[in-house]
């Protein structure tokens, strides 16, 4: 009995697993549809495509369904017309959440996103009600082990970044949403292992929040982030 419990175990973690990878492999495709949809299949021109296809490549998505999804963003094959939406709110203390989603149902999206909202303590606002806390912005990780911060600042500076700030592990480097990927290409000509290369939201100014509050808020990010029209979920706590 013992080993067929561990089996079981094993067998509930792997059905986890490809619960997890099938909801990111779903993800990524609406969003390659849509990146292509909004900005035309060549990444050249397509900044936001890039960042997707870099992030599909990444999660191991197949080629195959990479070329498929491009094509029903282009329109050569015909499939289900997403939507790309932004829903504002607030969670407990006054912290501030943005939650990205795609659909092909704008009324159940809006209807489950508001209830998920409200169920676990928090309250979905209107649009420019919390986005105006954020800013819009590309951002670019290198490992703090692998160069110096001077250098780094400087080269940064030079191919057009806005900012340069000092993490725990990495140095992060934000820059102007079309300027994202000059940035990335000049660093990494120059030798820089780049990593996380997205467009974000970025929060001007933090909450802090004590544990309970905390709690609260996991607990409807968890929520949020469990709807498989959710793509996204951007906060303002430290």
């Amino acid at each position: 009995m013992a080993g067929h419990s561990k089996w079981k175990n094993i067998r509930i973690r792997k059905g986890k697993q490809d619960a997890i990878r099938a909801k990111l492999f779903t993800k990524l495709s609406r969003e390659i549809i849509l990146a292509v949809r909004m900005g035309g299949p060549d990444t050249a021109g397509n900044a936001r495509l890039r960042v997707v296809l870099e992030k599909a490549k990444e999660a191991s998505l197949p080629a195959e369904n990479i070329k498929r999804c491009i094509q029903r963003g282009t329109g050569e094959v015909e499939g289900v017309n997403y939507e790309e939406l932004t829903y504002e709110g607030y969670g407990p203390a006054g912290s501030a959440l943005i939650v990205e989603c795609y659909t092909e149902n704008k009324n159940r999206t809006v209807a489950d996103i508001r209830h998920l909202f409200s169920k676990n303590g928090g309250n979905m606002s209107e649009n420019g009600s919390v986005s105006w806390q954020f800013k819009y912005l590309g951002h670019i990780q290198v490992s703090k082990e692998s160069c110096d911060e001077d250098d780094l600042t400087m080269d940064a500076l030079d191919a057009g970044a806005e900012d340069i700030k000092s993490g725990e592990e990495f140095y992060d480097i934000y820059t102007a949403p079309e300027n994202l990927h000059k940035v990335n290409d000049e660093l990494t000509k120059k030798g820089y292992a780049t990593r996380e290369i997205v467009l974000t939201y970025v929060p001007e100014n933090t909450v802090d929040l004590n544990e309970e509050d905390s709690e609260k808020l996991y607990r409807l990010m968890d929520a949020l982030e469990d709807h498989d029209d959710v793509k996204e979920i951007y906060v303002n706590i430290e």
